[in-house]
Order: structure tokens, then C-alpha cells, then sequence
């Protein structure tokens, strides 16, 4: 069974992959001193709440936060007996390099969701996602990730917004009824949804105007559903992307070693 863990800046998820379909993902905040102890006692607490005995094999790590990546290979090599492949280090295989500027170091969270996406919808592809940052990932006909956009994420300004002006309050991003708000919250929220509604429909429109060619538009991470509903934003929603772009990333270097 494989085990993977994608550690983003905010959040870290394990999801378990019985080769068909994943049986659980299990969900904690990044914290970069969590010991390999501390991963395993909430980890197995969980899965012995869901009553699951997992027989795991294999670990893949994906992290944008690299201070936390000593630990998680202490974790898969202390408990599970194994190597764990490491998105983005030199001993990882992708199906397909990326193709930007020299020396470029791209992020794992972007090789991976390109991985996912090329694997279930083939080339030509826009994949934005919601997370601590909003990405724009472009996926080239045969796969490559070759280059996208990086915006501040939809949380990240709100916070910044609430922080930087005393007088506005912490408001929940959600969908307004009306575009014109009446009251505070309501023109915060305003602003958030349907700014970023703007934003990602300008972004997605210059890059395939740049790109020249027709492009689907792939929408992940949390807050995809909701923006989803703001307008025709995206051909379609996948809400596990990035685990199974590490599927695809584990089976290429199993094929491959």
C-alpha cells in the first residue's frame, strides 16, 4: 500500500492508495517541529479510529516547506521500513521534465498537479489552484509543465487586508448574494469572491492568449468548489489532484527503477 503525504505551506495531508482508490486522507496543520514521532502517534490514533489496518509499502513525499521533509523521511524510514521518494529531489523520476528557464527550481506541489492533470486529461491544460498562494500551472501537450503564474492566495489576502486596515474585521470567504454590499463584511466579501473571480478569468484568458492554442482549465485545491460557482471559470474540478498526481509521479519510478 503507498502512503501519500503532500505538506503544503498551511496544511499537511496523508491519504492511503490501495492501487484502485484511497481508502482515507487525514488532514493536520504544517508545523516544521513535529518529530517523526509525533506524525506517527496521530496518524495511527486516526486510522485506528477509522478502524483501518494499512500494510504500507511505499511512501511519497511532496512539500513545499522543506524544513519539514527530514522529519517525514525519519517517519516512513522509522515505522514503515522504507525510502520514501521525494518530489523535486534528483533521485525522484517524473514522466516528463519541465521546461523552463536554467537553473529554475519549480515547486513540487506544481510537478505533481501537472503530473495528476496530464494523466487524466491529457495536454493543453490551465491548472490553478486555491491554496496558501493561487497558482497557475501550464501543461504542454506532452505533459511538461512549462511555466504559470503565482498569485497571493485567497486567505492570504484577507488576512493581509484585516491586519493592514484596524477597522475591518476577519470575515469567512463565501459567495455575496449582490456584487454592491450595504455593510462592511458584505463589501469585504464582495471584493474577495468576485476579485478573485476577476483575477483568475483575466489570467486564464492571457495566458491562452499567449499560449495560442485551445486550453482546458482544471480548478484544485479547497476553495475551487466555491469559486467554481462564481462564473464559467473552469472545464472541471478535481478535488484530489495532488494525491493522485503522486500516484501517477510513484508508479512512473517504480516502472522506471
Amino acid at each position: 500500500m503507498l502512503l501519500c503525504i503532500d505538506c503544503g505551506n498551511t496544511n499537511t495531508v496523508f491519504a492511503l492508495w490501495d492501487g484502485e482508490e484511497f481508502l482515507c486522507t487525514l488532514r493536520t496543520s504544517t508545523h516544521h517541529a513535529r518529530t517523526a514521532d509525533a506524525y506517527f502517534t496521530w496518524f495511527s490514533t486516526l486510522l485506528n479510529h477509522y478502524r483501518i489496518d494499512p500494510d504500507i509499502g511505499d511512501v511519497i513525499i511532496s512539500s513545499t516547506v522543506p524544513r519539514v521533509v527530514f522529519n517525514l523521511r525519519v517517519f516512513a524510514d522509522r515505522f514503515f521500513g522504507c525510502r520514501p521518494i521525494v518530489v523535486g529531489k534528483p533521485e525522484c523520476a517524473l514522466p516528463i521534465q519541465p521546461r523552463v528557464d536554467e537553473g529554475t527550481a519549480v515547486g513540487p506541489d506544481r510537478l505533481v498537479n501537472s503530473a495528476g492533470a496530464f494523466d487524466r486529461h491529457g495536454g493543453d491544460l490551465i491548472v490553478v489552484d486555491f491554496g496558501t498562494a493561487t497558482t497557475f500551472d501550464v501543461v504542454a501537450q506532452d505533459g511538461a509543465y512549462v511555466g504559470g503564474v503565482i498569485a497571493p492566495g485567497v486567505n492570504l489576502s484577507l488576512e493581509a487586508l484585516h491586519s493592514a486596515a484596524a477597522a475591518l474585521p476577519h470575515v469567512d470567504v463565501t459567495k455575496p448574494q449582490r456584487v454592491i454590499g450595504t455593510n462592511t463584511v458584505d463589501c469585504m466579501q464582495s471584493g474577495v469572491f468576485w476579485g478573485y473571480v476577476g483575477l483568475v478569468n483575466g489570467i486564464c484568458n492571457r495566458i491562452k492568449g499567449e499560449y495560442d492554442r485551445p486550453m482546458k482549465v482544471i480548478g484544485t485545491g479547497g476553495l475551487a468548489p466555491l469559486f467554481g460557482t462564481g462564473e464559467a471559470l473552469f472545464d472541471t474540478i478535481e478535488d484530489d489532484l495532488t494525491m493522485h498526481g503522486l500516484t501517477v509521479i510513484h508508479q512512473h519510478n517504480k516502472e522506471n527503477t
